[in-house]
């Protein structure tokens, strides 16, 4: 069981690292510090959505090598949250210097001796990440068979189940900085990153597998409790006989 998990962990380790290295590839013009920034931070976003999308999936279909991913989703979620730390770490040094009120949407104004305000999305968008990032460490560090028998297994399935929060929330902090942070009148706007109608892609995939996987279960269920009531009317109607 051990040497399995070890094989998932390094199956893991060097598909994150495939794709790291893919995204710093892909944008060769940008400084190093947003290079990585974002290289990082994208392969996180893919890690956490292959993890809400092997579920649905192995739902939707029958096929063997679908749901031998199944384990997999536990490597997923947390290599996602370590990439997550990286992404962390590298603002902190290299967009806001350890000022942790920059972070925040704060500047130190000279003429007024103090921190003033002067990037609310900015703020509200790494709120929303830090958010995600405390919540993906409390997840990926209860992924774990002993944190599923201290909690029980009823406590630990209902933790775990807010990974679809914590998707959101990484996902939402993604769509600002693709879509929103540099649109302002008094910068130079950037060219559009590549990757903007990729992620509209990657969250309307993974929401139409989720709505596809919902239904079908919503079906198979409509399907059982009519068959159960046929079955009780007929055994009822039998017994009248």
């Amino acid at each position: 069981m051990r040497n399995t998990t070890v094989k998932r962990h390094l199956v893991i380790v060097m598909s994150t690292a495939g794709l790291v290295y893919a995204f710093l590839a892909s944008r060769p013009e940008w400084s190093e510090m947003h290079r990585y920034n974002r290289a990082v931070a994208d392969a996180s976003l893919v890690l956490i959505s292959m993890a809400m999308v092997i579920g649905p999936v192995s739902r939707l279909t029958k096929l063997s090598w679908v749901r031998r991913l199944i384990p997999y989703r536990r490597e997923l979620g947390i290599w996602a949250v370590v990439t997550a730390l990286i992404h962390t770490v590298i603002i902190l040094i290299g967009w806001v210097e350890w000022d942790l009120l920059r972070l925040f949407g704060f500047e130190f104004h000279p003429a007024l001796q103090r921190y003033v305000m002067v990037q609310h999305g900015f703020a509200l968008a790494n709120a929303v990440g830090v958010l995600a990032l405390l919540y993906g460490i409390v997840l990926a560090a209860t992924s774990n068979d002993a944190s599923q028998r201290a909690l029980g297994a009823s406590v630990w399935k209902f933790l775990q189940q807010g990974a679809y929060v914590l998707w959101w929330l990484a996902a939402l902090h993604t769509a600002y900085f693709l879509f929103v942070h540099f649109l302002d009148f008094h910068r130079q706007t950037p060219e559009p990153n590549w990757a903007q109608w990729p992620f509209v892609g990657l969250v309307l995939a993974v929401l139409c597998m989720q709505s596809a996987a919902i239904m079908r279960t919503w079906r198979r269920q409509r399907t059982r409790k009519r068959f159960g009531a046929n079955a009780v009317r007929n055994v009822v109607e039998g017994s009248k006989r």
